[in-house]
């Protein structure tokens, strides 16, 4: 089961626009948006995503995810997939980063690229 989990979140998390995957160097499955991390599988046994505090604690509230516990004072949180029903939730807390992380590169102004650049010689 616990491929199967991998390879569902895997194919609906890659589909969307500037998301990229790669090995997190230990045994991992790692989700970026650009140069930023949405999160990342251990496996199939968890899923651990950053978050702003208050957006974790409200996740931990809400019971959608608990403390990470190498970190549990920062803003990471972890989903145990310990079930066949986890995938949706692990999907939505995805799509909840993305979501963060989207809005918030639109924001920032970009410099105005010219549409020609113009050499001007010395006479």
């Amino acid at each position: 089961m616990s491929d199967e989990l991998i390879m569902l979140i895997e194919r609906e998390v890659k589909r969307w626009p500037g998301v990229t995957i790669g090995d997190t160097g230990r045994d991992g499955l790692q989700f970026n948006y650009g140069r930023m991390e949405l999160g990342h599988l251990h496996g199939g046994s968890c899923a651990d995503l950053p978050f702003p505090v208050k957006v974790r604690d409200q996740l931990i509230a809400d019971g959608k995810a608990s403390v990470h516990p190498p970190l549990p004072k920062s803003g990471w949180v972890r989903r145990e997939m310990d079930g066949s029903d986890v995938a949706e939730g692990v999907i939505a807390l995805f799509r909840m980063n993305y979501d963060r992380m989207k809005a918030r590169d639109e924001a920032i102004p970009r410099r105005a690229q010219p549409d020609s650049i113009e050499t001007f010689a010395k006479s």
